[in-house]
């Protein structure tokens, strides 16, 4: 039986993070981006896709189905040695929504949950925006550097972190998979305002991102 694309997508960042773990400390994002365009082409022969290692086809903008990837995010990070704050994403997108996705954190080893009750926020360890600061002294809450977006949204999704906020901009191949792992652990993700996430647009940037706790949406839009 051929795969649902919920379970391609689980299949290929499970692969593709194993494959980044072999070669590690190499050019895993070439390495990546080589394995996933390969897959899709194998396997969703008819479907576009969107990469951040791959030039643009414009051709995607009238596609039924586009497959936003990243085949490794937080490249700086998998780079570093010991470092487990990278990741794998890959969404596909249909017709107005995100309607699959998968994110794999190959090098994540669990951790404790925290035990006090002050809020969590995850934020990049390398452009915390001011945004986060002043939320924080707001609410009393503890900022959490951390590298890739994946690796961010998934501390949410286990409970280590309540909520992920970016601002200063990101690409859709940043938050794509990301936002639907999210939404279908039932958090809410949106724009840092509250305005909703749009993704295959003639340019794929992306100003900001919220993913939090439901209860906290009100508090941190």
């Amino acid at each position: 039986m051929a795969e649902t694309d919920a379970e391609l997508a689980r299949r290929l960042v499970t692969e593709t993070g194993r494959l980044l773990l072999s070669v590690r400390p190499g050019d895993g994002d070439h390495v990546a981006q080589l394995f996933l365009a390969a897959q899709l082409a194998e396997h969703r022969p008819a479907d576009s896709v969107l990469s951040e290692e791959a030039p643009d086809d414009p051709r995607r903008l009238a596609a039924d189905r586009v497959w936003i990837i990243d085949p490794l995010d937080g490249s700086r990070e998998y780079a570093e040695p010991g470092r487990t704050d990278w990741a794998v994403h890959v969404a596909l997108w249909e017709r107005g929504d995100l309607v699959a996705g998968a994110v794999a954190v190959p090098a994540f080893r669990p951790v404790p949950r925290p035990s006090h009750r002050r809020i969590r926020i995850v934020v990049s360890r390398t452009r915390p925006p001011a945004h986060a600061r002043r939320i924080a002294e707001t609410i009393n809450a503890v900022l959490v550097p951390m590298g890739s977006a994946g690796a961010k949204t998934m501390a949410v999704v286990r409970g280590e972190a309540d909520a992920y906020l970016h601002a200063g901009g990101m690409y859709e191949w940043d938050s794509a998979a990301p936002v639907h792992v999210a939404r279908a652990a039932g958090l809410h993700a949106s724009r840092a305002d509250g305005r909703p996430l749009v993704y295959n647009q003639p340019d794929p940037w992306l100003p900001d991102l919220l993913i939090c706790r439901p209860e906290l949406a009100g508090v941190l839009t």
